[in-house]
Order: C-alpha cells, then structure tokens, then sequence
C-alpha cells in the first residue's frame, strides 16, 4: 500500500497561509516559524544576550502594563493571520481586548493587526527591519518596535497617513506610546539592562490620569 509522505516545511518555502498551517505540525512548537509575503522563515537557535535576554525584558516591561490596565492583553510569539501570504510570529504584541483591530479566532488564532508589535533583531540586515517592516505597516500595526541587539538601538515607529515614522525620545530619554497612554520606555535603561529603572519609570505613568482615562474608555 501506498502511503503518500508529507514533506516537512523547510526555511524559504513558497507557501500561502492555508499550505503553511497545513505544514505547521512538521515543525516544533518551540520553533519560531513564519509566513512573510509567501516566504516560509524559520528561526535558526537563539542565543542567550542575542536575543532570550532581551526578550525577557520587553516582555516583563510590557507585563506591567497588562496588569496595570484591564482590557489591555500581551501576548509573546503568537502566530498572527493578516492575510494568504503573512502570518508572522511576533516576539511580542500589546491589543486591545475589546474594540481593537484584532480578534482571536474559535481556533485560538490572533486574527488583524495588533495595535503594536515588538521584535528582537539582530541588526539593521534582519528582515525585521525590511519585509516584515513593510508587512505590517500595509496591515496597519499601529506601532511598531524594532530592538537591534549588537547595534545597540531601539526603533519605535509610528503609523502616520499610511507611512511609518520613528519617535524621538524626549530630553529624558523617554518615549511614550500614542496608542497606549502611559506606556513609556526609558530607551537607554532598558538598552543598558536596567530594568528595575524602566519599570520604575513606567509606574510614575500608570498613576497618570491620562492612563485612568485610557482605562475608563476601555471599560
């Protein structure tokens, strides 16, 4: 008897979204694996202060304010589907439960843009920063962070009339989100690793009334 064998996926296949859920199950869970433009990517191993420390950090920064504003979700490395050619795997994404441009679907799939994306890269080369840049400014992630490790920089770009534009920190060195008030990043801190500093500075924020207001809207 003949037993028709399904070939596993492999880094730069062709695919659209229904061919590479299809595939999904031949890679690991734990493998970060994505459709962008119709390009299958998948994550070589991550190193440790490359990309695994880092990440921790966003996500604890980004956990604060999810605990601190109700409505408000933080989900880390979920598949989200925009549309036949892209499905990315965020390292980390900020919706809004309720009213927001996204919605998790009956099989427990992020489905539209998230009102912000954040990515671990490991350079200015990384796709990160070109195709999939491009990729969620035509769905409409409102912002868009982009951590380039060794380079030692922090882009955070903002959706304007249809192009991304970067915010300028403040003579503090702050930069708040337009989307999520109250959300603020005390950039050279957390590129230094200081967290306990970036999340001290995050609080004097949630205590704001500009974030009361965001929360009360939310409700």
């Amino acid at each position: 008897m003949n037993t028709k064998i399904i070939p596993p996926m492999e880094n730069g296949d062709r695919l659209n979204s229904i061919e590479f859920e299809k595939l999904s199950h031949t890679i690991p869970e734990n493998v970060k694996t994505e459709l962008i433009n119709g390009v299958v990517y998948i994550a070589a191993t991550l190193r440790y202060e490359g990309h695994g420390l880092p990440h921790s950090l966003i996500i604890t920064w980004l956990g604060f304010y999810m605990a601190n504003t109700p409505g408000v979700e933080l989900a880390d490395k979920a598949t989200v589907r925009l549309d036949l050619d892209n499905q990315p795997q965020p390292d980390a994404l900020l919706r809004i439960k309720k009213g927001g441009q996204s919605r998790v679907g009956k099989d427990d799939y992020i489905e539209g843009a998230p009102e912000l994306i954040v990515e671990i890269a490991g350079s200015t080369a990384s796709y990160d920063l070109h195709d999939k840049l491009q990729v969620y400014r035509r769905h409409g992630v409102k912002e868009y962070i982009v951590w380039q490790v060794y380079s030692r920089k922090i882009d955070w770009f903002y959706l304007h009339e249809g192009k991304y534009l970067t915010f300028e920190p403040d003579g503090e060195g702050l930069i708040e989100s337009k989307v999520f008030p109250g959300l603020v990043l005390a950039v050279n801190s957390l590129l230094e690793y200081n967290l306990a500093k970036v999340l001290s500075i995050l609080q004097k924020q949630l205590n704001s009334e500009k974030h009361s207001f965001f929360i009360q809207k939310l409700q």
